[in-house]
């Protein structure tokens, strides 16, 4: 496992506490949005502010736009941007607090911070727009606001990546399903709302590539393409550990292990973010 792709599965179950703690909904519910993809849509694209469909469409990238629509802008008639935000927060805030409350969160919440200080923001939208927000000053919220801003800095330079390598939203998930042996196309096609009919064309399409088969079973083409965004990926997530330094970046990770293993068991085994150590 490359360094980027190691930090990623340390930073990425404390940044997934907002989509899988118990304490988060309720958060949410008290500031007036139910439901839980009214929260996910509202809370991740509130530093953009009072969006429509378009621009998350095209920053969420693995969505189908008709999922996006659905969202897109009725979400702010139910709560404005700097509620989702502070809801958002907050939700993550009291999650870490219950249930790494006994840990010490300061060092780890340092570390990360200053990693996350060193992202570069030219053509990373998400990352740019969170590197905007002011930064909490308590270590449970340091540390949440931290990973958030490393998970969308490496989540924009994957639809980079996606991009370069001629892939769309769809065709990432096929692709990806093949990968794992068709696994995960229930959760997923699901989790990113594509019918079965796109599915099916998104598979059609990467079959005439030649990366998959008629069978759905990746081919050895399409497992390099794979291979391939996945260390692009990694490249484009290089900055700010190289900016941190390997000394730091190694004390960063060691800060963060017993956190992380706190956190591991409240996010499934097939959540689309595809976290290694679950994979």
């Amino acid at each position: 496992m490359s360094l980027e792709r190691r930090m990623w599965s340390l930073f990425e179950p404390v940044h997934a506490v907002t989509y899988f703690s118990s304490q988060a909904g309720p958060i949410f519910e008290a500031a007036g949005l139910r439901g839980f993809w009214r929260r996910y849509f509202a809370g991740r694209a509130a530093p953009l502010g009072t969006v429509t469909a378009g621009p998350v469409i095209a920053a969420f990238f693995g969505f189908s736009p008709a999922m996006v629509t659905r969202a897109f802008p009725d979400v702010w008639t139910r709560i404005t941007p700097s509620a989702a935000t502070e809801a958002r927060l907050e939700g993550a805030r009291v999650a870490l607090a219950e249930i790494c409350g006994d840990l010490e969160l300061t060092e780890a919440a340092d570390l990360l911070e200053t990693a996350a200080r060193q992202i570069d923001l030219p053509g990373r939208t998400l990352a740019a727009a969170y590197a905007d927000l002011p930064w909490p000053g308590d270590d449970a919220g340091r540390l949440w606001h931290a990973a958030t801003l490393l998970r969308e800095h490496r989540g924009d330079g994957h639809v980079a990546a996606l991009l370069t390598a001629g892939l769309d939203g769809c065709e990432s998930l096929v692709l990806r399903d093949a990968i794992e042996g068709g696994r995960l196309r229930t959760s997923m096609q699901a989790a990113r709302g594509w019918t079965d009919e796109e599915w099916q064309a998104g598979a059609e399409r990467l079959t005439e590539r030649g990366w998959v088969g008629s069978d759905g079973s990746v081919t050895v083409t399409g497992s390099r393409t794979y291979a391939g965004v996945e260390a692009q990926t990694d490249r484009l997530a290089q900055a700010p550990w190289q900016r941190t330094g390997a000394q730091a970046t190694e004390r960063c990770a060691a800060a963060m292990q017993p956190i992380v293993d706190r956190l591991l068991p409240l996010i499934p085994a097939d959540n689309p973010g595809a976290l290694p150590s679950l994979a």
